[in-house]
């Protein structure tokens, strides 16, 4: 996983937060979504065996729990940090929503093909060998 400062300009009347396809996202985008979710929920649970996703956090805190290689992380998303992130493909991903109304965006390098999806743990580990 790799952190990415995001560029935000504040003002009395909120906050812009723009995102250059040249400059900001780490790849050339292909999709972008957004996910919404409740305190306690929990999505993801899965890895991509070609797709990169960069994620960053809109409102709310979420806390993203990634595997890769042999290398586990647990990091909070806040906006506040000002921080993005970047999942290569073979990570393991999991999302939960810590606050109510949370929010994340993520960019993804492909369109959405569910054969790039690895859902189950075992066969990610399975994968990884």
């Amino acid at each position: 996983m790799i952190k990415k400062k995001i560029k935000t300009y504040k003002k009395e009347s909120g906050t812009l937060l723009p995102f250059s396809f040249k400059e900001d996202v780490p790849f050339k985008a292909k999709r972008v979504f957004v996910i919404c979710g409740k305190k306690g929920f929990i999505r993801a649970k899965h890895a991509h065996f070609k797709c990169s996703q960069y994620i960053i956090p809109v409102t709310g805190k979420i806390e993203l729990e990634c595997e890769h290689d042999r290398e586990k992380t647990k990091i909070i998303l806040d906006p506040k940090n000002k921080n993005g992130y970047l999942l290569k493909p073979i990570t393991w991903c999991k999302i939960k929503f810590l606050t109510n109304n949370s929010v994340i965006m993520v960019f993804c390098d492909m369109e959405y093909e569910y054969s790039d999806y690895i859902n189950r743990y075992k066969d990610f580990l399975k994968y990884k060998k």
